[in-house]
């Protein structure tokens, strides 16, 4: 008896579906809990399995103690979906390997919790990469990961409908093979929730399929969006799951668990900070308003400056969302920024001389009347020689100079 003769429930719902058939091949999906983000890579990885001979699949979580819990037990995990292959000789599944005897594929379940853990699969040929929660992922660990993700020595064992130029699973002709593949399922928050954000979530629309350049990896990239109710199976199971999500009180984890709203900042500094609060529409202040610019100093590291108005009377303005929003005198509005970062390079600065830094500040602000500029006390510090900030001072646009004064 052979695997197609014994069956097995694989089915996905409406939204994980969509990320299963699609012809990007590299995935996010997610954003708020409970949208059944699991689910969809265990039955991803056992129809893949199936379906392509020799396929190596690593499912990865940061913790192994999260990994065994939530994808080899209970009533959904690979031990349950696969009890019956199992039963028949079909599928053997030995601590965290998951070995389809009838075609030789395999699941690997895996864990990375520290970077350096990263190098023991520098030998590994993933075919299909798998990360649960990747926001527990730094941007070092997820590069180097897809990095090993590679198709090598059996992509004439793909099927038709995932090669370049047929007809794939969504209907559509495919412009390129479907595999190697990366599919990524996480909610925001956490240790990689900006490095996420900027990848997937701020780079171009939700759903939209994008190829990244060659050193974002190369793939065809996508967001694919997924709430509670895109889970109606889990929800209608445990309904009282959003009044758990509610008593988690933090209005900021609240919101982003619930509506998967990635404009969230937990854990940072200003995390009541909200972009439907705090974020206007472009908009033109009174030219007598004071007005300033503010530093935080890198080279090897980048740096930040911006410029800021002070508000002198209570307005209204227009949010970003089309909503009032009112601004109280004394507020700092922020209106221009330029950020000293590596094009594409996590927290790489551009080394930029002290003195070009001062005159490109001097050429953004041109026609404005810029009161004074406060930067991080380390550009006063002196070292033997002339401090950064010092250095700077000297620089001339016209008859304009720098006012530094420190933070």
């Amino acid at each position: 008896m052979g695997a197609r003769d014994v069956s097995i429930n694989l089915e996905l719902q409406r939204k994980q579906n969509v990320a299963f058939e699609s012809s990007a091949t590299e995935i996010l999906y997610g954003g708020a809990a409970f949208g059944g983000k699991s689910h969809l890579m265990r039955v991803a990885a056992i129809s893949w399995c199936f379906e392509i001979p020799g396929l190596m699949v690593y499912l990865f979580r940061r913790v192994e103690d999260d990994l065994i819990k939530n994808h080899m037990e209970g009533p959904h995990g690979f031990r349950a979906l696969l009890a019956d292959w199992v039963q028949r000789g079909l599928v053997e599944i030995v601590q965290t390997e998951i070995r389809f005897l009838f075609n030789g594929a395999r699941i690997f379940l895996c864990h990375c919790k520290d970077e350096a853990h990263r190098f023991k699969y520098h030998g590994a040929e993933i075919h299909v990469l798998m990360i649960d929660e990747l926001t527990t992922f730094s941007d070092v660990i997820y590069r180097y990961l897809r990095f090993r993700t590679r198709m090598v020595g059996i992509k004439d064992r793909l099927p038709a409908k995932y090669r370049a130029g047929e007809i794939g699973p969504s209907g559509e002709v495919n412009e390129h093979d479907l595999f190697p593949r990366i599919l990524n399922g996480s909610n925001p928050g956490n240790v990689g929730h900006s490095w996420v954000k900027r990848a997937f979530v701020d780079a171009v629309p939700a759903m939209k399929r994008w190829k990244t350049p060659d050193e974002e990896g190369g793939f065809v990239r996508q967001y694919v969006p997924a709430l509670m109710a895109d889970n109606p199976i889990g929800m209608s199971e445990d309904p009282d799951y959003v009044k758990r999500t509610r008593g988690l009180l933090d209005p900021e984890l609240v919101r982003a668990m619930e509506s998967g709203d990635w404009n969230v900042t937990i854990g940072g500094f200003f995390s009541e900070l909200a972009r439907w609060k705090h974020v206007i529409k472009a908009t033109t202040f009174p030219k007598d308003w004071k007005r300033f610019t503010m530093t935080d100093w890198g080279s090897s590291a980048p740096f930040w400056s911006g410029w800021a108005v002070i508000v002198q009377d209570d307005v209204k303005v227009t949010g970003t969302v089309g909503n009032e929003i009112s601004v109280p005198r004394g507020s700092l509005v922020v209106y221009r920024e330029w950020y000293g970062c590596r094009a594409n390079q996590l927290n790489v600065g551009i080394q930029l001389p002290v003195e070009s830094w001062a005159m490109g500040v001097l050429k953004r602000c041109a026609d404005e009347a810029i009161e004074y500029d406060v930067c991080d006390t380390s550009m006063f510090d002196e070292d033997g020689g002339p401090s950064l900030a010092e250095r700077a001072g000297k620089v001339k646009l016209k008859d304009r100079k720098l006012r530094l004064r420190p933070a």
